[in-house]
């Protein structure tokens, strides 16, 4: 027994120890001719976090009310837009991008649930998709939703809403 426990053992812990380094190499993006490639914004969870980094970069803060795994609104406004190079790199420089879901078959802690509806009723949301552009203290500069045109279009959308 103790033979069989060893070597699974460390069998085990190499294969974390090598998820550990191709994740920490995930961070350093770089392309076929070698040359870095700017890292994509996070999508973060949590309002309070989202606010303070707003308040640190003075940025507005892109809400996404979405229902990401039933809403074939939401599945469209990620795929054709919030997904894409243009606005990634408009987001890099100019949001914070807070994502608020309501999935149906995605797991969440019960913390999530309660914080999210928390926000969705804070800012009377009625329907999915939702964006809402927050200024760091939280209040409503613009709301939108999905609109055709993909990614450029979008952003100049914002753009026109922030008044930039």
């Amino acid at each position: 027994m103790k033979k069989k426990f060893f070597p699974i053992l460390a069998t085990a812990v190499l294969i974390g120890m090598c998820s550990v380094v191709s994740a920490a190499s995930a961070e350093t993006v770089k392309n076929e001719k070698n040359t870095q490639i700017r890292k994509a914004p996070v999508w973060l969870t949590d309002f309070g976090k989202a606010q303070e980094m707003a308040r640190n970069e003075n940025r507005v803060i892109l809400v996404d009310f979405t229902g990401s795994d039933w809403c074939p609104w939401c599945v469209r406004l990620h795929d054709e837009v919030l997904k894409q190079k243009q606005f990634l790199d408009y987001a890099a420089d100019n949001l914070i991008l807070l994502e608020v879901d309501f999935p149906r078959r995605k797991k969440q802690t019960n913390k999530q649930k309660q914080a999210n509806q928390a926000l969705a009723e804070k800012y009377g949301i009625q329907g999915f998709p939702t964006i809402l552009l927050l200024d760091p203290n939280g209040t409503v500069i613009a709301r939108t939703g999905y609109r055709r045109g993909g990614a450029n279009a979008y952003v100049k959308h914002l753009q026109q809403l922030l008044k930039k």
